[in-house]
């Protein structure tokens, strides 16, 4: 410890030094920049209404974003100049700039892909695997089963989306061969850290290690797993004092080990914003320090126990802002506690969110993946995990996790990712945005602080509320397809073949667990194990009772009906749960609708194409229409376009389709459709007829009384129009 601080404080002076010699260069070599006439913003601005064609300049180059902010097309020193950080350096301050001086030159950010493997030997070898091809941190990813502290005998689905653990055979199983002196780990274990944790140092107990080699993260989010859920197990003030039990035990006998792990994925797969994200964030990790100094921690420990995890989102400046305006304001939070200037510092572990990834055209995941990386770290992250880019549909293989932990990699050692330091500094966009985020971020955290916190901000439905209508304007922009899904909602590839989701066969996986563990429980003392577990409650759950017990053989279920209060856990809160979502999933499902629907009854959804005049006339809005048609996987019949409309009603009839859209332009229109549309009623009686584009005011009910049902264009709602020619088509209801 004595040896970390010295140095840091060598770094600091490092840092010192070189400030000092650079304040003493006064003389700067003349750079002429005459050789381009600047343009101003006036001439600028004439140029882009020139290129926009009559489209209007502030509807088309400014951006609104779900946090409120809106984007500029430009931005300038002049009215960035106030706030650029001219005297703020990285690793100081309020380290809005990074949290160490020499950002990743001499410590890398930690490439944590995670581990999810079933049964605990396989996931052991998948550990070592990715630490051999370039991980530096043991992430392992816990079973829902394990996370609730269940026995995998008792469970339907041991090894869904993670790791089974249920003894301590198990957890030595899991580490074995680890090194873990060298390496950090990180556990995510729910609602309390007590049970794995004490598991985790119970093995290494049992195989004559010290437990002060563990470093990383065994962390619990109680209020995470209440949001998540909707009700915890026990009441927030008992998992509290586990919470604080863990800690005390961590920071005496593993002090380079965290023991409160806030995700923010409860929130950004709810739909959340950015700033919701982030102020919700906060408000969860304060509601933490309060209840460890009521217990007795001192601020410095408290704040020393906690580690962030915060969702990388689509939009990519956002996301870099959204790091940079996080750190000052925990430094904030922190120092206001009274925390020292070492515990202000934030630690932030990331990942892409799991709410912007799709089960169509999942490749695409990875591009997706590595924008998000590549603004977390701009951003100034500790450690990633990148996950597989099929992650939605089936665990990862050894392709997608090479992939996965590849692009690390690469953007470490191939693209220079580690040598500048606050990359973003400085850039008047970037700047100006970490501001807003920055602000708008502290407006949320201060609401949730005058509803009385967190938990009676969630009791009361604040947050789910918000959430929600965030949610709600993000669908309702795909619908209208102002936000793109490539290969979802824009783009679908017609010709792909999903990938195989290789699910699990949980009752093999069930049987395989139940021989393990019952081999296991035949060899322990169980009088022996009873007594140990009896002393959790004469100890009041303190971990060193808690680890004997583990030592004795306590299954991880046993462990926590032995920490558990039954009052507490009649006197658990209960919440509206947030749900989890992703973006993509309402567009997914109206497709795999049809394909179930076209394997079953080998028949679909047709829609003909009447295409009036030579290509050139209908082409544009053909091709418009068939994209946005074929977003529910119908069949689409196109053609090279009529040059009567007896011809084209002629073939829209043999077709037999279930709806035909007339296509060519706004000045064929008046002559094309008062004759055609009627003619197309009358050769197919059921069909929907619509129009390619949208009517002008004027024209409007001339065409609605030639027959035109609805209209395809820009302004549409694709996924309104799709699932109605479904429910016409008999495949839902």
């Amino acid at each position: 410890m004595n040896e970390e601080k010295s140095g840091q404080a060598q770094e600091e002076l490092d840092l010192q030094a070189i400030l000092k010699k650079a304040e003493q260069v006064t003389d700067f070599p003349d750079v002429p920049l005459d050789e381009f006439t600047p343009p101003t913003y006036d001439e600028w601005k004439e140029a882009c209404i020139a290129l926009l064609k009559g489209a209007p300049f502030e509807k088309k180059m400014y951006t609104k974003t779900y946090e409120g902010i809106t984007f500029s097309p430009m931005y300038f020193r002049k009215d960035t100049d106030p706030i650029l950080p001219k005297k703020s350096f990285p690793g100081m301050d309020d380290f809005m700039r990074g949290a160490k001086p020499n950002g990743y030159i001499e410590s890398p950010w930690g490439i944590a892909q995670a581990c999810d493997e079933t049964m605990p030997k396989e996931n052991n070898e998948l550990l070592k695997h990715e630490i051999d091809r370039g991980s530096t941190i043991y992430n392992i990813t816990l079973d829902k089963a394990t996370i609730s502290c269940k026995d995998a005998r008792e469970t339907d689905k041991p090894g869904d989306e993670g790791c089974s653990v249920t003894t301590l055979q198990d957890v030595h199983d899991l580490l074995d061969g680890l090194k873990l002196e060298k390496y950090p780990i990180y556990i995510y274990a729910g609602a309390s850290a007590v049970p794995m944790l004490s598991m985790v140092a119970a093995d290494l107990k049992s195989s004559g290690q010290p437990t002060s080699i563990l470093k990383g993260i065994i962390g619990a989010n109680p209020v995470g797993e209440l949001v998540a859920n909707g009700k915890n197990k026990q009441s927030l003030a008992k998992l509290y004092d586990e919470a604080y039990e863990a800690a005390k035990w961590a920071i005496k006998n593993a002090p380079d080990v965290k023991t409160c792990f806030v995700k923010s994925d409860v929130f950004s797969n709810g739909g959340a914003n950015d700033i919701q994200e982030v102020a919700y964030s906060l408000a969860v990790a304060t509601d933490y320090i309060r209840a460890m100094l009521e217990r007795g921690l001192t601020v410095d420990e408290a704040a020393g126990q906690v580690a962030f995890e915060f969702s990388m989102g689509a939009n990519f400046f956002m996301q870099i802002a959204k790091l940079r305006a996080v750190r000052p304001i925990w430094s904030q939070i922190i120092e206001a506690f009274g925390g020292s200037a070492e515990v202000q510092k934030m630690y932030v572990h990331a990942r892409p969110a799991r709410f912007f990834k799709t089960v169509y055209d999942p490749y695409v995941n990875m591009l997706r993946n590595t924008s998000e990386i590549f603004s977390g770290v701009v951003g100034g992250l500790d450690s990633f995990e990148n996950p597989p880019f099929d992650e939605v549909i089936r665990k990862g293989d050894e392709f997608s996790r090479r992939i996965a932990r590849n692009v690390q990699i690469m953007l470490q050692e191939e693209f220079g990712l580690l040598q500048p330091i606050d990359p973003a500094g400085g850039s008047w966009a970037v700047e100006t945005l970490t501001k807003q985020v920055k602000e708008k971020i502290w407006d949320e955290f201060k609401v949730i602080e005058t509803k009385g916190g967190i938990v009676e901000a969630l009791k009361e439905g604040y947050p789910q509320e918000q959430i929600s209508l965030i949610l709600a304007e993000r669908f309702k922009k795909l619908e209208l397809r102002r936000d793109r899904i490539v290969g979802s909602n824009m783009y679908p590839n017609m010709t792909e073949v999903r990938l195989d989701p290789r699910p699990e066969d949980f009752g093999e996986n069930k049987k395989l667990r139940s021989e393990e563990i019952s081999s296991y429980l035949d060899d322990i003392d169980a009088k022996f194990c009873n007594e140990a577990l009896s002393k959790i409650k004469d100890e009041k759950g303190s971990m060193d009772s808690v680890i004997a017990a583990a030592k004795a053989g306590a299954t991880i279920e046993q462990l926590r009906s032995a920490i558990t209060c039954p009052k507490c856990a009649e006197n658990a809160e209960e919440i509206e749960k947030i749900e989890r979502h992703r973006w993509s999933e309402r567009y997914e499902a109206l497709r795999m609708v049809t394909e179930a629907y076209k394997e079953k009854n080998d028949d679909n959804v047709k829609i003909f194409l009447a295409n009036m005049g030579p290509i050139p006339q209908h082409k544009a809005r053909a091709d418009f229409t068939t994209g946005f048609l074929q977003v529910g996987a119908f069949e689409v019949l196109g053609n090279n376009g009529f040059p009567t409309e007896e011809e084209a009603a002629a073939a829209a009839k043999e077709s037999g389709a279930d709806a035909v859209v007339i296509c060519s332009t706004d000045a064929t229109y008046p002559d094309i459709v008062p004759k055609l549309a009627p003619m197309l009623h009358e050769a197919l009686p059921n069909a929907t007829v619509f129009l390619a584009g949208e009517a002008p005011k004027d024209l409007k009910e001339t065409y609605d009384n030639a027959g035109i049902d609805k209209y395809i264009s820009v302004k549409a709602n694709c996924y309104e129009i799709l699932q109605a020619l479904q429910k016409k088509k008999g495949m839902i209801e």
